[in-house]
């Protein structure tokens, strides 16, 4: 068995900015990212996926088999043990509906191919079947089943569980609801309070002193708590992060940094972003009303009736010191945010924003700070990343 990863019109349009640097599958929630998941619950590591021309230098699409059967998955879909049952009842032509929504489609090798090459999903020619499970349509679907696709990722990691470990140097309620990796530090005066939800800590995390960690939380492997910090309920801190101050019901991609004092609530971070000491996130509006979002690409405002959400930023983002971030607020790619004012709804991408309205972010000066940051973590921008963001700047540029 073989998997194709299909994003379909409402992924495209509803989860940019994120999606402009990455495929949907490639979003992460809970501790591993959709693509992660749906390898791990089928057991299987062979997979294609439809994507953007931009993004198949950085995301290649892979190869569809012919001698083997193909299962093709909305990226929008998150896998679950019914899932699982049903989709070992299929037979090829057949597909999995979630309400209106295409979940899951089987079909030969010989067909699939032929539609992969075309960039088309194949037709439902067979049974339509009915299934339950999570379709993500908004940003705050992710932030709403974050907590619980925490717990849902747990059975594949192998770490310890607090109880079995030494826990004089720090604390803990419901032990055996914490699981602490093997090759993690944790520091004395630590808090683990587990009674909602595991916490997970993954390998070579580190969780400096005095930091609180309220579940379901995960630590992703390498990132870093630092001293004091407080991390609240249904956040996930993605590999190579660092985390300070308050953050809660968020999510943070990979190599962001939020070392400081400050608040982040209800939000989800992309990678490569900075955040200056004491940035803070508005999560709820004054009077009280459901937080209302732009559409990146309509431009439109839509509205999910959640009272607490954030901000969403996307990759390469960097924020002064003291900057306020509006509720709702939704932060392109490569933005740096210098205003002492709220932000607007939307900041465009390769966008300067400060006091002084905006100004476009150039090319060579914006790759050459991305170059700077990843350096730092020891990584490089290779070419086909770069051609992306270079691609991705002509795209948005053109569009404003």
């Amino acid at each position: 068995m073989q998997i194709c990863i299909f994003t379909d019109h409402i992924g495209q349009q509803n989860f940019m900015p994120l999606s402009l640097t990455r495929p949907v599958d490639d979003l992460r929630i809970g501790i591993l990212t959709i693509r992660e998941k749906w390898l791990n619950w089928l057991q299987i590591n062979h997979y294609s996926r439809l994507v953007v021309e931009y993004l198949s230098g950085e995301f290649p699409e892979g190869q569809i088999r012919i001698n083997s059967d193909c299962l093709w998955i909305n990226s929008r879909v998150l896998p679950n043990q019914e899932l699982i049952n049903r989709i070992e009842q299929l037979k090829n032509g057949d597909a999995i509906y979630i309400g209106e929504t295409l979940a899951i489609l089987k079909s030969d090798g010989t067909t699939s191919a032929s539609h992969f090459n075309s960039n088309e999903v194949p037709k439902c020619s067979g049974n339509k079947v009915s299934g339950s499970g999570v379709v993500l349509t908004h940003f705050w679907d992710m932030l709403i089943h974050n907590g619980t696709e925490i717990e849902a990722d747990l059975q594949f990691f192998n770490v310890k569980k607090l109880s079995e470990t030494d826990t004089t140097q720090y604390f803990g309620s419901s032990p055996d609801n914490v699981f602490i990796s093997e090759k993690a530090t944790i520091e004395p005066n630590c808090t683990f309070i587990a009674d909602e939800g595991p916490i997970f800590i993954g390998d070579h995390a580190v969780i400096e002193a005095g930091s609180v960690i309220r579940g379901p939380v995960a630590i992703c492997d390498h990132a870093i708590v630092k001293s004091s910090a407080r991390i609240g309920d249904g956040t996930t801190i993605g590999p190579v992060c660092k985390a300070g101050g308050e953050i809660t019901n968020s999510i943070f991609h990979s190599y962001s940094n939020k070392s400081h004092d400050g608040f982040v609530g209800n939000s989800i971070i992309g990678q490569w972003c900075n955040f200056g000491a004491n940035t803070i996130t508005s999560n709820l509006k004054n009077d009280y009303h459901p937080v209302r979002l732009r559409n990146w690409k309509t431009k439109e405002y839509f509205e999910g009736g959640v009272q607490f959400f954030g901000t969403v930023m996307a990759d390469h983002t960097k924020t002064a010191i003291h900057t306020k971030l509006n509720t709702g607020t939704v932060c392109g790619v490569s933005t740096n945010i210098l205003s002492s004012k709220f932000t607007p709804a939307i900041i465009p991408s390769f966008t300067w924003l400060s006091d002084n309205g905006t100004m476009d972010y150039r090319i060579e000066k914006a790759i050459s700070a991305m170059k700077a940051m990843m350096k730092r973590r020891s990584v490089e921008m290779n070419s086909e990343y770069e051609s992306m963001i270079r691609s991705l700047y002509e795209q948005e540029k053109g569009s404003n």
